[in-house]
């Protein structure tokens, strides 16, 4: 049979506050790997499958703009075809990466999870100590 809670000593209950800090921050520790863990692995498939298709548009693209250098050059002398589509291709490039930029600012890498549960834990440890 277990003692009751009010009959412990001093030395009792803070072994017991003692141990359940430790399992606490052991089960901390093992949170925020599972959820870095998980939040690298979407990642890295993500940025993966950008790398692949961002290849594959880019080969596109370069066809797509000797395409129209060519059409142009029926019209203009063939350099002015060659600066005009690489004034329109630097501009589109020029938002694409600001456009890039700013949404990896937005990205959240940190452990949100892990973070919100210290802040009840240390609630919790106040709560403990007094």
């Amino acid at each position: 049979m277990q003692a009751r809670q009010d009959d412990r000593s001093l030395g009792e209950l803070f072994s017991d506050l003692t141990r359940e800090m430790s399992t606490l921050v052991r089960q901390e520790v093992a949170l925020a790997k599972t959820e870095m863990t998980e939040k690298a692995s979407t990642f890295g498939k993500n940025a993966a499958m950008l790398v692949v298709g961002g290849a594959l548009l880019y080969a596109a693209f370069l066809a797509l703009v000797a395409t129209c250098v060519i059409a142009l050059a029926y019209a203009l002398p063939w350099w002015l075809a060659a600066l005009i589509m690489t004034i329109i291709v630097a501009i589109i490039g020029g938002v694409l990466a600001w456009l890039g930029v700013e949404n990896l600012k937005k990205s959240q890498l940190a452990p949100t999870q892990t973070v919100d549960t210290l802040k009840e834990d240390a609630t919790w440890i106040k709560q403990q100590a007094t």
